[in-house]
């Protein structure tokens, strides 16, 4: 099996495995007591906290572990917004931040702004800028988007939050283990699990000067799994340089060749300002969870954005807000080890999944008679297919009306329009008004 959703979960760097025995007969003590165990249980942890301060570029005293990376953001969000109460609730993400961070805000209680992204998840620094208020608390902003590696101007942004002393709060999740993120930042999250580190871990930076009043103190206590986690991070970066530049030549080869060799895909996010690992793409008239079944069953585990996907059973807020296909989405994460013969079996074998299962799927479909596409009840990709079909039976400068009642048709029919040149003349209700125009 050839493991390639390292965004998820990275398997265990070989120096977190070691650092994890080693530190199971040192650190199993309380490191606040006094006595001999604790007092030598106490070096591992500030140990481990200097290391991951020199990783993440900050002091040791301005570094905390929690229990997961998702557990770093709340208690980073929370403690900003609680500690900046007196200047006001108002609250600034991207469009494309982490689950994590956009159900602290919903639950925040205040006014939020979304910041949109372009087509390739990107954010304008200038939105940031029109977007800050007197009475703004802060500022989120993830350096690396978690579905399509799109890297964000978080230096930029961090300078315009700066200059009107709003604190920035970065998602690092996604490329802390690739290097520091540079920049005036306030506060960073990231999770263990993503570079190498054992699960169960989250680190947190606070700098000083931040008014932060997180709402418990205590700090979580799996010592031997945080001297694990500080470990593999300070070891990752030492191998970034030169790791980054194969896995990135890995993801740059499948982008170049799905394109290619796949009828009907878009590939999705920056093809310039990208962690190394991602590389993420959509096929048309694919249902997204039997071709990750067909994938599986070939011997690749990817991941995906799909609305069709058995684990999200709506359009991926990503896709969704970068206006692109979400349908049959398959998300490449690149573990560090991967070798390049695995990358080219899955180019190999990917065209022919992608075929079979457009086939099972067309099978199945009645093909539409006249100008309107009854499409109610029926699920991705479903409404998108029978519209292909209907198109090719009417003249050019023709409408078509899909009657679709999938979330998922929202956003994938003017995408499909976006990728084939037709017009998208717009919706009322779940009426979707299709031009051809060739």
């Amino acid at each position: 099996m050839s493991y390639f959703d390292a965004a998820s979960a990275s398997p265990l760097h070989p120096v977190a495995r070691q650092a994890l025995l080693a530190s199971l007969d040192e650190g199993w003590a309380d490191p606040g007591k006094l006595y001999r165990e604790g007092r030598r249980a106490r070096v591992l942890l500030d140990a481990a906290r200097e290391a991951a301060a020199d990783a993440i570029g900050c002091r040791p005293d301005e570094v905390r572990f929690t229990s997961s990376g998702t557990r770093a953001v709340q208690v980073g969000m929370g403690g900003v917004l609680v500690g900046r109460r007196r200047v006001g609730s108002h609250l600034i993400v991207s469009a494309v931040e982490h689950s994590s961070v956009l159900h602290m805000a919903e639950g925040w209680g205040g006014e939020v702004t979304s910041v949109p992204v372009g087509r390739e998840g990107g954010v304008a620094v200038s939105a940031y800028a029109e977007a800050l208020r007197a009475d703004t608390a802060l500022a989120c902003l993830q350096s690396a988007n978690h579905e399509v590696g799109t890297v964000q101007p978080v230096e930029e942004v961090a300078e315009v939050c700066r200059a009107a002393g709003v604190p920035l709060l970065v998602d690092a999740a996604q490329s802390l283990g690739w290097g520091k993120v540079d920049g005036a930042w306030s506060v960073l999250t990231g999770s263990a699990r993503k570079w190498g580190g054992p699960a169960g871990v989250g680190v947190l930076a606070v700098r000083k000067g931040v008014r932060f009043a997180p709402r418990e103190d205590e700090e979580f206590g799996n010592l031997p799994a945080i001297v694990a986690a500080a470990a593999s991070l300070r070891a990752v970066q030492a191998e970034a340089a030169v790791e980054a530049a194969r896995v990135r030549e890995l993801t740059g080869r499948i982008r170049e060749r799905v394109a290619v060799s796949v009828p009907d895909v878009e590939v999705v996010g920056d093809p310039e300002r990208r962690v190394p690992g991602i590389v993420t793409f959509s096929c048309l008239y694919v249902d997204g969870e039997t071709l990750l079944h067909e994938l599986d069953r070939a011997g690749f585990a990817v991941s995906s954005g799909s609305s069709c996907t058995s684990d999200t059973l709506t359009p991926s807020h990503v896709l969704k807000a970068m206006g692109v296909l979400s349908e049959g989405n398959v998300r490449v994460s690149l573990p560090r080890d991967v070798e390049a013969a695995e990358v080219d079996r899955f180019l190999e074998v990917l065209p022919g999944v992608v075929a079979g299962v457009r086939e099972k799927l067309g099978g199945e479909v009645t093909p539409p008679q006249g100008t309107t596409v009854d499409s109610l009840g029926k699920r991705c990709p479903i409404p998108v297919i029978e519209l292909a079909k209907a198109i090719k039976n009417v003249p050019v400068g023709a409408v078509v009306t899909v009657l679709a009642d999938d979330e998922a048709a929202r956003l994938d029919i003017p995408a499909w329009c976006e990728m084939t040149g037709h017009e998208y003349v717009g919706a009322e209700g779940t009426a979707y008004s299709i031009r051809r125009t060739r």
